[in-house]
């Protein structure tokens, strides 16, 4: 007998739905290296896997209220999935990108009757928060994620204490990665007294007080991409460092133009916080300098990315001046950087493992 199609069911958060997406990713609105719908997860599509992603209901503002209100109570969306839920249901098997979604795809399995469909449960920012979580919300994200068939990870920091959290759920690291189809080159301009830095990233877990207190200490500038509150109150005082607001890829693309090196300056956390950043710069060109922190090496070794310790700007500011000082090494940690992309790091990879997991899962 002829085995039917595996039916994958993409539970997203809101604003990421399948036709809000691409229209938006259509117009040019999605601002960075994107895929047609997010996160590429339409990849893993093929004579015998269907993918179908959720939608975002257009609703009223007493729902969207409701919702609001629901996501406040509970720490996730379950209304969304609850509207996403014929979609769930149906499916062989429904993966999800971070905790919210898998949480609230539990809590929809929970409360349906008859036949469900495998949970493979993704979380990014759930054991960094874990701390700050109250003991009725501990227990609630316990119970349902002990639902989950799987629990994967983006980083191996994140699943070496997750296994401990949760012994009886099997855990996997998945490492993300994002739309690798053009890569570009970039010049490697002599660099004297004017060093070029460019950081980006809204995560939490930025350290944009080491960045600037190392741009103090070169000569050059930094400018940071970013809608944190805390870059904008890192910069106020000053010398040669700004925040940089760009309205769409035509000027972020300018920024990497303009720029010798990323920096990404991380604190220390679990969740590979920085590793799209990186993915991006290299996919542009550029040589990164990052906070060896959060497990970014399982994505790039020394001779990709070079390492700093966390918190220091003066080891920081050598960093910069080493890279700044030898083109050579720039072009060969962009060439080491991009061919692990080609190979490892990619959005393409990233949906083929969901679907190997996929079929371990359901026995095909």
């Amino acid at each position: 007998m002829i085995e039917s199609a595996m039916q994958v069911f993409v539970q997203l958060s809101y604003g990421y739905g399948a036709r809000v997406w691409h229209d938006l990713w259509t117009r040019g609105k999605v601002i960075g290296v994107n895929e047609k719908y997010a996160y590429g997860y339409y990849r893993a599509a093929g004579p015998d896997v269907v993918i179908e992603q959720s939608e975002d209901l257009v609703e009223p503002l007493p729902s969207k209220a409701v919702r609001y209100a629901m996501r406040l109570l509970l720490g996730f969306d379950f209304v969304h999935a609850w509207r996403n839920r014929h979609g769930i249901r149906k499916a062989d098997i429904v993966w999800t990108h971070t905790e919210a979604q898998s949480l609230a795809t539990a809590m929809v399995l929970l409360l349906s009757r008859g036949r469900k469909p495998r949970l493979l449960a993704q979380s990014v920012w759930l054991v960094d928060r874990w701390p700050r979580r109250n003991s009725l919300q501990k227990a609630l994200y316990r119970f349902l994620l002990n639902k989950a068939d799987l629990l994967t990870f983006h980083s191996p920091d994140n699943r070496t204490v997750a296994a401990r959290m949760f012994p009886s759920r099997r855990t996997e690291v998945v490492l993300f990665g994002i739309n690798a189809d053009t890569v570009r080159s970039h010049p490697f301009r002599e660099v004297a007294r004017d060093v070029r830095i460019l950081s980006l990233g809204n995560d939490e877990h930025r350290d944009w007080k080491t960045l600037v207190a190392a741009g103090r200490r070169i000569h050059g500038e930094v400018r940071i991409i970013s809608r944190a509150k805390a870059a904008n109150d890192a910069v106020v005082g000053a010398t040669g460092a700004s925040v940089v607001t760009v309205q769409n890829n035509e000027e972020l693309l300018a920024q990497y133009h303009w720029a010798d090196i990323v920096v990404v300056p991380l604190l220390p956390n679990l969740h590979a916080s920085g590793c799209t950043v990186v993915q991006e710069a290299t996919l542009m060109g550029l040589p990164v300098i990052a906070t060896d922190v959060g497990g970014l090496r399982e994505y790039f070794e020394e001779t990709a990315v070079r390492y700093v310790q966390p918190g220091d700007a003066h080891e920081l500011t050598l960093a910069i001046n080493e890279v700044a000082a030898d083109p050579s090494l720039r072009a060969r940690m962009v060439s080491n950087a991009q061919a692990r992309m080609k190979t490892v790091v990619n959005s393409q990879v990233y949906a083929d493992r969901h679907v190997e997991l996929s079929r371990e899962l359901l026995g095909r």
